[in-house]
């Protein structure tokens, strides 16, 4: 089979006023200059990844690096251009916050780790300053946190894309686009949704993102099976995944995602799983370990595990310089006659990859494709129907491999 490699369509000239242009600068300024976009935690990888492919989609766009290290932002502002600059800010400080959305048309919050976050203090700040909004949050008690402030942002014109990264995020809308297929179809109705994701060591992004995994073993992996929730052991539930050329076949492992639990109220689909797996296999063997056997209230405390993942960051860095980057995350749905189709995404670099996928989630809010309120990317409302392939084309700029719709035979190694 040969790899399909979607090209990214044109993009407009100019920036349109940003969706439902509800941002406090209103029609009349967006229209006389180009929008202006705030990345939070803009100094730390994934954030200044999404700076880099927004700046590289958009050459237009003034982009601003929002963060705590003034020597750091002003740098990697200077590396953008004139159309970039620094903004001091601190997400927990929420005067801060405001000033520095004042006159903003999005924000990007990046600045993770949004495990045992009990406020969302970017999103209120967002809000109470009309600013439409996007996170790349992957944790579950902190999206459905945010999704409370749904009439909250509808109220105020608000615009704002949760869990818009990578996995979760594009995850979310090929699991949307492979349901309207089905759906649309009117034959047979999608009955099992199945979401894998396989990463070469640490995906090269950072210590911050590494830590998400590890506080994500201190929760119950929550799947559906025909309607009913079910709490497993994260890292158990373990299968071997075909993803395809370049990666070939891959163990991956329950986990506690956001995709889950909004795929299954979304897009009504009754039995709903995630799992995760890495390379080289004792980075799986030590997920497994610390989950079995490490107290639980160490791997539910955030300061622990911070510690923790500083103190293995040098042997992480060594082995992604050994294994790579690569990035592959596969979408099953079986319908309830059997068939089975499915999207498959692979990358050489999952720092890369993040960063066009959140910058593609930024572009369709800015492009009016947004209503207001709380939407989790899987949500026609959150990213419209007719925009989701344009939204694909962006998210898989460099991909090596991107299909959709297809059977497993099409794909998987072996059967070619």
């Amino acid at each position: 089979m040969a790899m399909v490699v979607r090209a990214c369509m044109p993009l407009p000239p100019t920036t349109p006023p940003a969706a439902a242009a509800h941002s406090t600068v209103g029609e009349a300024a967006a229209a006389t200059r180009s929008a202006r976009v705030l990345l939070l935690g803009g100094t730390g990888r994934v954030g200044w990844s999404t700076a880099t492919a927004l700046s590289k989609l958009r050459p237009d766009l003034n982009i601003l690096i929002g963060g705590r290290n003034r020597e750091k932002g002003k740098y990697l502002a200077s590396k953008l251009g004139k159309r970039s600059e620094f903004v001091q800010a601190d997400i927990h400080d929420a005067s801060m916050l405001e000033e520095a959305l004042n006159g903003v048309d999005l924000v990007v919050h990046a600045a993770g780790p949004f495990q045992r976050e009990d406020r969302c203090t970017v999103l209120e700040a967002a809000i109470s300053t009309k600013t439409p909004y996007v996170d790349v949050c992957d944790d579950v008690d902190y999206s459905w946190r945010a999704k409370g402030f749904h009439e909250q942002a509808k109220a105020s014109g608000v615009p704002a894309i949760i869990t818009a990264g990578i996995c979760p995020g594009v995850s979310n809308v090929m699991a949307a686009e492979l349901v309207h297929a089905a759906r649309s179809k009117k034959v047979c109705k999608p009955e099992r949704l199945r979401f894998s994701y396989y990463i070469a060591g640490s995906g090269g992004v950072g210590l911050t993102t590494l830590a998400s995994s590890f506080l994500l073993l201190g929760k119950d992996a929550i799947t559906y099976n025909k309607g009913e929730e079910i709490k497993l052991k994260p890292y158990s539930g373990v299968l071997n995944i075909d993803f395809g050329k370049g990666v070939g076949k891959k163990d991956v492992y329950l986990l506690n995602l956001p995709e889950v639990k909004s795929a299954f109220k979304y897009l009504n689909v009754p039995t709903v799983s995630a799992r995760f797996g890495s390379d080289p296999i004792f980075w799986n063997w030590g997920m497994h370990y610390f989950a079995n056997f490490l107290p639980i209230d160490i791997l539910r405390d955030k300061n622990n595990v911070l510690k923790l993942v500083e103190a293995i960051d040098p042997i992480v860095r060594t082995i992604d310089g050994i294994v790579g980057e690569c990035v592959s995350m596969r979408v099953d749905l079986q319908y309830s006659n059997g068939q089975n189709i499915l999207g498959l995404f692979t990358h050489r670099k999952l720092s890369l990859s993040v960063g066009y996928a959140a910058a593609a989630f930024v572009l369709a809010i800015l492009e009016g494709n947004t209503q207001p309120g709380v939407w989790f990317p899987e949500e026609p409302e959150g990213i419209a129907t007719e925009a989701r392939k344009l939204l694909l084309e962006r998210a898989t700029q460099g991909a090596t491999n991107f299909v959709m719709n297809k059977t497993s035979r099409m794909v998987e190694t072996g059967r070619n």
